[in-house]
């Protein structure tokens, strides 16, 4: 897939989504069928209820590595698929035909099928693809942020694609062209790499071609040459033989009592009858024609026995230009027409080697240019990256302190690189969540809860760079009171750019959901079952009210319930 394909999919809008998530007998999940759409979408329950079992079946999906564990007691495979609604985005449409898969209806459907005995087989739209190749595909569709590493953003590569999306339109443009600079620095290098690889080879090909267009040339070879000397050699080798038999047959035509003889007298009486009989003037007619006929075969019997006398001395030659012919064909082809063919491209080799040093010379001073040109886009990039780091930094800071990491640093780390086709800085997130603490990677931040909320911070700041669709698996971990109101509010404000699945425990958030699903653990004949399922009115007020640490009957939480819920639709709408 091209770079300028997966620059155009960085930005896209929320019409690309994940529309429904199938599950079968993955781990406590016997059969699960979610439907989500656009905005917003939280999934509640107990702890142990299994939502986060939802998530490890959709990163299964994605293509992340599983296990045989995941199958549930008892069956022979478990099942997972996930239906993605991409018809609105002709550039993730061409990112996924560029892998091979041509949407169907404009959906994508990702299967992944891991068998008991630990075989797994994942499938892009009925048909068979590795599970790299899926990750590619997912990668452009999906990020999963918390128990389990999906996560973009922890790839270094990143970081610098996520950070020019935000830079915006100039530092695009000039990494289109660094791009393409690129691109045809790398096309000349290659070609003069070729011509320079060994020059003592190049020298050794030189005399070879050179030996051989000479040989080709010397013998002065005859298209159709080889047959009439074999015939020639044939007559020659038999000549005794032959002179012979045509001596036999001048004899039998033209010697005293002949043909010839015969025929002639045979047509001297047939004229005396056709004086008399006038029908037998066409017989007369004939053996005149025979006449003729036989005179003429004695002139050219004659001329054969001339020709075809001994001759060793002319054998000798013809053997020897047939010899000639044999080895040029074992060298150079199957015939005398494939030999002067190729006497012909050697002309074409050779002067290509001949000229090999000039046209070296010639593409040294191209990737000067190139490589000069390469740099000043390199060095106005690299400008325009610092000249914005400070406000990016800023604005993640002030993101993050909302989300109860008032002490966080973050840092744009941009150190020069070697010219390529993204620039020449090395970029990399950097971030120090407490202070007196170095600035360290954004990779290595150990705490889940605490990777999360940056992510998000930095989702909610590069907006535009977000992936279509954001799971988040218990985003909320350790915050609560008016960081978890602060949290929920990003999330919703998020979801207007881009799909949210959101597993939380906190109805702060819950309640700021275009749709809310329950998720339970049930026991049924003595089995464990997780049941999923949507919840509207009153549910969904009930459920809050459970997240909410009341009873089921208190009026207390149900009232405060109502009003979370009537904030959060005055806020939205």
């Amino acid at each position: 897939m091209g770079r300028e394909t997966q620059r155009r999919i960085i930005a896209t809008d929320n019409l690309i989504m994940l529309t429904e998530l199938h599950i079968q007998n993955f781990a406590l999940i016997d059969e699960l069928r979610l439907e989500v759409g656009t905005g917003f979408n939280a999934l509640t329950g107990e702890t142990g209820a299994g939502k986060s079992i939802i998530v490890d079946a959709m990163s299964a999906a994605l293509g992340e590595r599983t296990g045989s564990e995941v199958v549930r007691t008892g069956a022979e495979k478990a099942v997972v698929e996930a239906v993605f609604d991409i018809s609105d985005s002709e550039a993730l449409i061409r990112a996924a035909s560029d892998y091979g898969f041509e949407p169907e209806d404009g959906l994508l459907i990702l299967s992944r099928e891991i068998a008991q005995g630990g075989r797994s087989q994942c499938r892009v739209n009925g048909r068979p693809a590795t599970a790299s190749i899926v990750k590619g595909i997912t990668s452009l569709l999906v990020d999963i942020h918390g128990q389990h590493e999906h996560q973009s953003l922890l790839t270094v590569a990143t970081h610098i694609d996520i950070y020019d999306a935000w830079c915006g339109q100039d530092v695009s443009a000039l990494r289109d062209q660094a791009a393409e600079l690129f691109d045809e620095l790398e096309s000349v290098c290659s070609e003069r790499d070729k011509l320079q690889t060994n020059e003592r080879e190049h020298a050794r090909l030189l005399d070879l071609y050179n030996f051989q267009a000479e040989e080709i040339a010397n013998a002065h070879l005859q298209l159709g040459e080889e047959e009439d000397l074999a015939q020639e050699r044939n007559r020659l080798a038999n000549a005794e033989k032959l002179f012979e038999a045509a001596s036999e047959i001048h004899d039998a035509l033209g010697a005293d009592g002949g043909s010839i003889d015969g025929l002639n007298a045979a047509a001297g009486c047939a004229e005396k009858m056709a004086l008399v009989d006038p029908s037998m003037s066409g017989f007369v007619e004939n053996l005149n024609t025979a006449l003729i006929a036989a005179q003429d075969a004695v002139h050219q019997i004659r001329q054969y026995m001339d020709e075809v006398e001994a001759n060793p001395g002319r054998l000798e030659d013809v053997e020897e230009r047939l010899d000639l012919i044999r080895t040029l064909k074992r060298k150079y082809g199957d015939s005398t027409e494939e030999i002067i063919r190729y006497g012909g491209e050697l002309a074409g080799k050779i002067d290509d080697l001949a000229n090999a040093e000039e046209r070296s010379s010639r593409l040294a001073g191209k990737i000067d240019d190139l490589t000069q040109r390469l740099k000043n886009v390199c060095g106005k990039l690299s400008t325009l990256r610092k000249d914005a780091a400070s406000k990016f930094e800023n604005a993640v800071e002030v993101e993050l302190a909302d989300l109860a990491m008032s002490k966080t640093k973050f840092e744009v780390s941009i150190q020069p690189a070697e010219p390529g086709p993204k620039g020449a800085d090395a970029l990399e997130f950097l971030i120090s969540p407490n202070p007196g603490e170095p600035m360290k990677p954004l990779a290595k931040i150990a705490s889940g809860g605490e990777m999360s909320r940056i992510m998000l911070a930095l989702k909610s700041v590069t907006t535009d760079a977000a992936v279509p669709t954001l799971v988040f698996d218990e985003i909320d971990t350790g915050i609560g009171g008016r960081i978890a109101q602060t949290l929920g509010d990003k999330i919703a404000s998020l979801s207007k750019s881009c799909q949210i699945l959101c597993v939380t425990h906190l109805p702060q958030i819950a309640s700021k959901a275009d749709r809310h699903f329950s998720v339970d653990k049930v026991v049924e004949d003595g089995r464990s079952f997780v049941r999923i399922a949507a919840l509207e009115n009153e549910d969904r007020v009930l459920e809050l009210a459970r997240m909410l640490g009341g009873e089921e009957e208190s009026l207390t939480a149900t009232q405060h319930a109502r009003e979370m819920l009537s904030l959060a639709h005055q806020r939205n709408r």
